[in-house]
């Protein structure tokens, strides 16, 4: 009954604005984009296809704004190709990548158009007394810091460059040492760049050492050029540094963002066996507050190994699921939107990682092998999809987005949905391979995949998705004694602070779901008291309410 919360393990690549304008200038850039995105790929490597996934990411978030997006390996670049461009990203994922051409190197310190470089093998460019770096940028590049020491059980944390300061806010970067193992699981390397001329370069966002408060550049601009210093796509989350990145892409392709903030509310995991009760009880509540709210809904629901039906198989389609039906019709004359959610929810008869119950497993994904189902393409993913549109459909209720399964789902199952449906409300797990069959293997030009979270609306991803965000979480509490699958805890007052952080993002919409089911007697939780908490919280926040089906 618990849904995957994805965690992103990636690095970024670069950005660009307008040129050589002051490094305090604001955006005023109108009209689509124009971007390159320029990764690394070296051959005959197990880490060929990273920067091909964090260029993804970055890809998506250009989403957010109107144009086109170009992706390339940057051994593929020619002499002149900025020019064709607005802005230009060159994800530096790979140490020291030998396939990073000279002419690239030669027109990053030519050209007007905007640069952005992330991370690794700025030294390329920058201490090759050829290209005058230096000179033209009024920025010196020192080296890569990491780690102060080895970490060890006796000094699990030695410290290195954690915390990115950022609208007088902390943003500390994911770092965990596992002393049993001795593998610290971080991304702690960052290029060091100092100022050496301030009529030229200005330091825009500093990264601070925690323990020993040292604080370097970590963002610095010059004109046209930037750099970030390390890959905010590693290890994201919604207090992570990754946010500082969703908000300067706007400076970085010179556009401006809106003015306020919007927030959305989904209940989740909607399907037959739902109790009415909760349900009204949430759905007077938002009515109450005039706020909008939407639901996701589970067509068809499934029990193939009677696991909550003392043992006997039970299938109930939408047309037979009274108590669904019921509390959709209540919802829907109060402004609830439905989100179509699944099919089934459930792969089969296969305990997909946990029952094989409807709401509780994945249906477009084999989440036991980490690989595509056997059945995996469009088609039959399409069809599934056709099948669930069509008992919501018959039972008087057109879903205005899609939301897959725990968020997950194949490449092939994804390319079905842009076809049948405008909108989907979620966070999405993108893949460097429509055939992901060497996920976290040690195989040469092994493939990648990655999920990410939204802060704000992006109208076309790397599918070809517009993206509702969901970009807060949902409540959890452990009741691991009832069931064995659910011994997460996140608390309402976790959300709220999301909510605080994503205020810094221009554009940001604050989103979260919550499962009706918290409000059940026999959960014994605080379900409905912290539900209204997380609400009221962002209601003060300022945040004004809106209706997903209008994004």
């Amino acid at each position: 009954m618990k849904r995957l919360l994805i965690t992103i393990t990636l690095v970024l690549g670069i950005c660009c604005g307008s040129a050589l304008q002051p490094a305090s200038a604001q955006p005023t850039g109108t009209g689509p984009i124009t971007a390159l995105i320029l990764y690394d790929a070296p051959p005959n490597d197990s880490y060929s296809k990273l920067g091909q996934a964090y260029a993804i990411m970055l890809s998506n978030l250009l989403g957010h704004f109107d144009g086109t997006v170009t992706l390339k390996p940057v051994d593929q670049y020619t002499p002149g190709m900025v020019e064709n461009y607005q802005t230009i990203f060159y994800v530096g994922a790979y140490y020291d990548n030998p396939g990073v051409p000279t002419a690239f190197l030669s027109d990053v310190t030519t050209t007007q158009k905007t640069i952005v470089w992330f991370k690794y093998n700025l030294w390329q460019v920058a201490w090759n007394a050829t290209y005058s770096f230096t000179q033209r940028y009024g920025i010196s590049f020192s080296g890569l810091r990491g780690l102060d020491s080895s970490p060890s059980s006796s000094n699990p944390a030695p410290g290195f460059f954690d915390t990115v300061i950022y609208k007088n806010t902390n943003l500390v970067k994911y770092y965990d040492f596992n002393a049993s193992t001795g593998v610290a699981r971080a991304d702690p390397d960052i290029g060091v760049t100092h100022v050496t001329d301030a009529t030229k370069a200005q330091v825009l966002v500093d990264i601070k050492d925690s323990k020993t408060n040292e604080q370097v550049p970590y963002i610095i601009r010059s004109g046209n050029f930037w750099y970030v210093a390390d890959m905010p796509f590693s290890f994201i989350g919604p207090r992570d540094r990754y946010l500082v990145l969703c908000d300067m892409l706007f400076s970085m392709v010179n556009r401006a963002g809106t003015a306020g903030h919007q927030a959305l509310v989904r209940l989740e995991d909607v399907g037959a066996l739902v109790s009415t009760s909760t349900m009204k009880t949430l759905t007077d509540y938002l009515f109450g507050l005039a706020i909008p709210f939407s639901i996701a809904t589970i067509p068809h629901y499934r029990d193939p190994l009677g696991i909550y039906n003392g043992g006997v198989a039970q299938d109930i389609p939408f047309a037979q699921a009274t108590g669904l039906k019921s509390a959709l019709a209540y919802a829907s004359a109060r402004g609830a939107k439905i989100v179509m959610h699944g099919y089934t929810h459930q792969y089969n008869s296969m305990r997909n990682v946990n029952t094989a119950v409807s709401g509780d497993d994945f249906e477009f994904w084999n989440a036991v092998a980490n690989t595509p189902v056997a059945e995996d393409s469009a088609q039959w993913a399409g069809g599934r999809l056709d099948s669930g549109l069509q008992e919501l459909i018959s039972g008087g209720y057109t879903p205005f987005a899609w939301e897959a399964p725990h968020y997950q789902s194949s490449p092939l199952s994804i390319k079905a949905v842009p076809p049948r449906f405008a909108n989907t409300y979620q966070r999405v797990v993108y893949y460097t391979s429509d055939n992901p069959t060497t996920l976290n293997s040690a195989a040469i030009n092994r493939d990648f995949s990655v999920g990410q979270f939204f802060p704000y609306l992006i109208k076309k991803d790397y599918y070809g998705q517009k993206v509702i965000p969901e970009n807060l979480g949902n409540i959890e509490y452990n009741i691991c004694n009832i069931d064995p699958s659910s011994c997460l805890t996140y608390t309402w007052q976790d959300i709220y602070l999301n909510a605080q952080y994503a205020l810094m993002v221009q554009d940001a919409v604050a989103s979260f779901f919550f499962h009706p089911f918290w409000l059940e007697s026999a959960v014994g939780t605080p379900g409905f008291a912290d539900f209204k908490s997380l609400i009221q919280g962002i209601t003060q926040l300022g945040y004004t309410w809106a209706d997903a089906s209008t994004f």
